[in-house]
């Protein structure tokens, strides 16, 4: 679970966070370190070599939820993220789409996961992100994207902030 748990989505917010990630200092050097809120441990961030990621939403438990209940909850968020995906392109122009079901298929091949990628599939963060790219005058790469890890658990709205492109990584050596 994250910080975000129980709250209603706010695209006025959400920008507002990632205004804030963009200013906010990236790691230079070591490996990604998720880090919680002291009383309950829900995650807050995860920082590691050139990147950040926040949560900026998460939805209620989807633990039997099936059929159209659970079309409901992820066409209600995909909307969300679709009304804060327009609004950075209003500032941003287009995005990119990049998938993250790559690096899924390299985890579970056992090969290796880029840092970003592996904080993002920790997180269950496992939604495409929509990227855009260098958006400030650091050379930033901004993303975001929902998803989740499996049917059960709630779908979480993240964005993250690199000093590198984000891209894909390649596929597994048997596609």
């Amino acid at each position: 679970m994250s910080v975000r748990a129980g709250e209603t989505f706010d695209v006025v917010r959400a920008v507002t966070d990632i205004e804030a990630l963009l200013a906010a200092p990236l790691p230079a050097t070591g490996p990604a370190v998720a880090e919680g809120e002291p009383d309950t441990g829900e995650w807050t961030v995860t920082a590691g070599e050139g990147f950040r990621i926040v949560p900026l939403w998460e939805g209620g438990s989807l633990d039997g939820t099936h059929g159209t209940e659970w079309d409901d909850a992820d066409e209600a968020a995909e909307a969300q993220l679709a009304l804060l995906v327009a609004e950075l392109e209003s500032r941003w122009g287009a995005h990119q789409q990049v998938a993250v079901h790559v690096a899924l298929l390299l985890e579970q091949d056992g090969g290796p996961v880029p840092a970003l990628f592996q904080a993002l599939l920790d997180e269950d963060c496992h939604g495409d992100l929509a990227v855009w790219g260098p958006v400030s005058g650091e050379g930033r790469w901004v993303g975001v994207s929902v998803g989740h890890s499996d049917g059960d658990a709630p779908l979480v709205m993240a964005a993250v902030v690199s000093d590198r492109p984000i891209v894909a990584p390649g596929p597994p050596s048997w596609l």
